[in-house]
């Protein structure tokens, strides 16, 4: 296993090679970063590759988590600070797990053993996952769904559930949500927003103009020049035709395939 090590203080650095050397004597410490900028071009650079990566949390120049800020981390990351308050924060990316100085082998070694865990057990293709894919079904596991929208009704503001929503729909510029006791409101979001932020297990976009609860789809049936129509369990004015090129994926995803 290739690891990249995040930390400004030597003693810690060397500390943490130990344990990982005395976890698996043939880990290979591929890169040693100790500030936010230099974690950055060493990610950017396109010659370095890590299986996981041990970051400290407060480094010389900023807090860490600015790294997921300035580029894209694709590696599987385990946070080590003597601070528990950013706990929350770090599970929102990434993480594998969350560290306290001191650290100790028996803390460190639970942590690589949650990784073999998850390789051995969570499937990709009938086959162990490599650390890639791990890294992309760690980023699910920790991704958060919006679960409430707020809405204005005259000089108030309402709160409405996600899961209460049948449709969200586009006419122009406007976006309306569609609740299942017929409720129709004005959104401030694009639909475009509102794909990146709601759940894809719960909601599907067929077309440009809609996003659908699979809660509130009564029928899917066949439709013109090979593609499908979403009749809703509640009346609605307008046709939901899936494009032909999400018919595919519509099926996927209403059979609750991954």
């Amino acid at each position: 296993m290739k690891i990249l090590i995040v930390e400004d203080e030597k003693p810690a650095i060397d500390k943490l090679e130990n344990l990982l050397l005395k976890y698996d004597d043939e880990i290979e410490i591929v890169g040693v970063c100790k500030s936010v900028d230099q974690t950055v071009s060493w990610i950017n650079n396109k010659d370095n590759h890590a299986d996981l990566i041990f970051l400290d949390i407060q480094l010389t120049d900023g807090l860490s988590f600015e790294v997921f800020q300035r580029t894209e981390v694709n590696t599987p990351v385990i946070f080590i600070t003597a601070y528990n308050e950013y706990a929350l924060q770090a599970f929102k990316v990434n993480s594998i797990d969350y560290l306290l100085k001191p650290l100790n082998y028996d803390d460190l070694y639970k942590s690589m053993e949650k990784i073999k865990v998850l390789r051995e057990n969570l499937p990709a293709n009938k086959e162990r996952i490599h650390y890639d894919e791990l890294s992309r079904v760690l980023l699910q596991m920790n991704k958060t769904y919006k679960y409430r929208f707020l809405v204005k009704v005259g000089d108030h503001i309402k709160s409405i559930k996600a899961e209460s929503i049948s449709l969200f729909y586009a006419e122009g510029r406007t976006v309306f949500i569609l609740t299942n006791k017929q409720n129709k409101y004005i959104i401030d979001y694009t639909l475009e927003e509102l794909e990146k932020n709601l759940d894809p297990d719960i909601f599907f976009r067929p077309n440009r103009s809609f996003i659908v609860n699979i809660n509130a789809i009564k029928d899917v049936v066949m439709y013109s020049n090979s593609r499908l129509l979403i009749v809703l369990t509640d009346d609605f004015e307008k046709e939901i035709i899936v494009s032909r090129e999400k018919v595919v994926q519509l099926k996927t995803w209403f059979e609750g395939l991954k």
